[in-house]
């Protein structure tokens, strides 16, 4: 009778160490890194002054493009990132894993939060303008780099926004990207972790030096259309507003407020 009792107790503690390792697994564990800094490898520096300001203070400086994260929506408030012709490679690259960032120290959000929930996880920093190197396409695949989609948005609209990108920086050289969702109270959420669902989603593409830059912004509801991307564009300001964003905050004032309150499509080739 003894013995059955203590080979209870033993049972149970035994029990209770297991659950309480997977919750500490899932809940604490940081898996590998696809950052690797010692490979010698030329990191894709970002002009100081085209980055935006942070609302949260938690940037993250990645290999080939750098982000802020918005804790309370589980995912970046944006992203930003250098194009360049020379990085519009073919290379045939294997789709790693998502995995969470190791370098967020809240812990970027699971993929599992995904899993069944009818969105898509869309790259913010798209996996498409990172083919250059094993490690710049990988670095896509942390959770922090992408956001819930929905599908036919994701590989229509959105879709063609992102190869018109990446045309315009063939024909002029390098180009700079900031983009996200717009992130507000009351969006809808996915998974245990509660990642928000943005309804808008905005690119903001400039190219060229302090006294010569060209900029156009575009902000999109995230449901798919077929209406001309020249339809979407918007100045700049509306999205600083949408998000508190402030986007070129390093150029001089004059400067940014002439860039930021009007709408030029003449100077991008559609």
């Amino acid at each position: 009778m003894i013995r059955s009792v203590k080979n209870k107790s033993t049972y149970t503690i035994l029990l209770l160490l297991c659950v309480i390792g997977f919750w500490l697994f899932d809940n604490f564990y940081t898996p590998d890194t696809y950052s690797v800094t010692s490979s010698g490898e030329n990191r894709t520096e970002i002009t100081d002054w085209y980055l935006p300001s942070s609302t949260t203070g938690e940037i993250v400086n990645h290999e080939h493009y750098s982000f802020s994260y918005n804790e309370p929506f589980e995912q970046a408030e944006w992203v930003a990132y250098m194009l360049k012709k020379e990085h519009l490679t073919y290379d045939d690259r294997k789709r790693p894993y998502f995995i969470e960032d190791p370098y967020v120290k809240t812990k970027s959000a699971d993929w599992r939060n995904y899993k069944g929930s009818g969105y898509d996880r869309g790259h913010l920093c798209p996996a498409g303008d990172r083919r250059f190197s094993k490690q710049a396409y990988n670095e896509t695949f942390y959770t922090s780099n992408i956001s819930p989609q929905n599908r036919d948005f994701n590989a229509g609209v959105w879709n063609r926004l992102e190869q018109k990108i990446r045309q315009w920086a063939k024909k002029y050289d390098t180009i700079f990207i900031a983009t996200g969702g717009v992130l507000e109270d009351g969006l809808p959420e996915i998974g245990d972790e509660d990642v928000a669902v943005p309804k808008y989603y905005y690119k903001i593409v400039a190219r060229g030096d302090q006294n010569n830059l060209k900029v156009i912004a575009f902000l999109m509801p995230g449901k798919e259309s077929s209406k001309p991307l020249q339809n979407f564009a918007v100045p700049v300001d509306q999205i600083e507003k949408m998000t508190g964003i402030d986007f070129f905050e390093k150029l001089p004032n004059d400067i940014e407020i002439k860039l930021e309150s009007k709408v030029d499509t003449s100077d991008w080739k559609f």
